[in-house]
Protein backbone atom coordinates (compact mmCIF):
# COMPACT_ATOMS: atom_id res chain seq x y z
CA UNK A 1 0.00 0.00 0.00
CA UNK A 2 2.60 2.54 -0.88
CA UNK A 3 1.28 6.09 -1.40
CA UNK A 4 -1.64 5.35 -0.26
CA UNK A 5 -3.88 8.11 1.96
CA UNK A 6 -4.20 7.56 5.54
CA UNK A 7 -7.71 7.86 6.39
CA UNK A 8 -8.90 8.21 10.17
CA UNK A 9 -12.32 7.17 10.68
CA UNK A 10 -14.22 8.61 14.29
CA UNK A 11 -17.39 6.62 14.36
CA UNK A 12 -19.21 4.84 17.36
CA UNK A 13 -21.30 2.78 15.02
CA UNK A 14 -19.67 -0.35 14.43
CA UNK A 15 -21.70 -1.16 11.27
CA UNK A 16 -21.23 1.91 9.38
CA UNK A 17 -17.28 1.84 10.64
CA UNK A 18 -16.61 -1.64 9.52
CA UNK A 19 -18.84 -1.04 6.10
CA UNK A 20 -16.23 2.18 5.45
CA UNK A 21 -13.08 0.45 6.01
CA UNK A 22 -13.88 -2.80 3.93
CA UNK A 23 -14.71 -0.03 1.12
CA UNK A 24 -12.06 2.19 1.51
CA UNK A 25 -9.44 -1.20 2.15
CA UNK A 26 -11.17 -2.11 -1.30
CA UNK A 27 -9.87 1.13 -3.02
CA UNK A 28 -6.36 0.11 -1.49
CA UNK A 29 -6.57 3.26 1.11
CA UNK A 30 -5.12 2.74 4.93
CA UNK A 31 -7.86 2.80 7.29
CA UNK A 32 -7.51 3.42 11.55
CA UNK A 33 -10.77 3.75 13.11
CA UNK A 34 -11.73 4.94 16.41
CA UNK A 35 -14.60 4.70 18.11
CA UNK A 36 -14.79 7.80 20.43
CA UNK A 37 -13.74 11.51 20.17
CA UNK A 38 -10.68 10.68 22.49
CA UNK A 39 -9.68 7.96 20.66
CA UNK A 40 -9.52 10.20 17.49
CA UNK A 41 -7.56 12.68 18.52
CA UNK A 42 -5.48 10.30 20.01
CA UNK A 43 -4.76 8.34 16.55
CA UNK A 44 -5.10 11.57 14.40
CA UNK A 45 -2.32 12.75 16.75
CA UNK A 46 -0.12 10.02 16.17
CA UNK A 47 -0.91 8.87 12.77
CA UNK A 48 -1.17 12.37 11.14
CA UNK A 49 -4.23 11.04 8.83
CA UNK A 50 -4.58 12.90 5.32
CA UNK A 51 -8.16 13.06 5.40
CA UNK A 52 -10.89 12.25 8.76
CA UNK A 53 -14.06 11.11 8.38
CA UNK A 54 -16.12 12.21 11.56
CA UNK A 55 -19.40 11.42 13.01
CA UNK A 56 -21.02 14.18 14.73
CA UNK A 57 -22.86 12.09 17.59
CA UNK A 58 -20.11 10.34 19.23
CA UNK A 59 -20.45 8.79 23.11
CA UNK A 60 -18.09 10.70 24.51
CA UNK A 61 -18.59 14.83 22.94
CA UNK A 62 -19.77 16.70 20.02
CA UNK A 63 -18.00 16.40 16.45
CA UNK A 64 -18.65 19.78 16.22
CA UNK A 65 -15.86 20.16 19.27
CA UNK A 66 -13.45 17.29 17.60
CA UNK A 67 -13.30 19.61 14.46
CA UNK A 68 -12.47 23.03 16.40
CA UNK A 69 -9.84 20.22 18.33
CA UNK A 70 -8.41 19.25 14.95
CA UNK A 71 -8.24 23.31 13.52
CA UNK A 72 -6.52 24.07 16.00
CA UNK A 73 -3.51 22.48 14.73
CA UNK A 74 -4.28 20.99 11.21
CA UNK A 75 -5.73 21.74 7.88
CA UNK A 76 -5.99 17.86 6.68
CA UNK A 77 -9.51 17.33 5.30
CA UNK A 78 -12.55 16.41 7.73
CA UNK A 79 -15.50 15.12 6.03
CA UNK A 80 -18.81 14.87 8.36
CA UNK A 81 -20.50 11.49 8.00
CA UNK A 82 -23.74 11.40 10.30
CA UNK A 83 -27.26 10.93 10.33
CA UNK A 84 -28.49 14.50 11.56
CA UNK A 85 -30.61 16.13 9.11
CA UNK A 86 -30.60 19.51 11.00
CA UNK A 87 -29.62 22.33 9.02
CA UNK A 88 -28.33 24.24 11.94
CA UNK A 89 -25.57 21.36 12.59
CA UNK A 90 -24.67 21.44 8.95
CA UNK A 91 -23.84 25.19 9.55
CA UNK A 92 -21.94 24.29 12.90
CA UNK A 93 -19.94 21.80 11.85
CA UNK A 94 -19.18 24.15 8.88
CA UNK A 95 -18.11 27.19 10.62
CA UNK A 96 -15.87 25.11 12.97
CA UNK A 97 -13.42 23.87 9.58
CA UNK A 98 -15.47 20.95 8.26
CA UNK A 99 -14.71 20.10 4.59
Amino acid sequence: MENSLKILIIEDDKYISGFLVISLKKENYEVIVAGTADEGMFLFSSHHPDIVLLDLGLPDRDGVDVIADIRGFSTSPILVISARGQEKEKIEALDAGAD
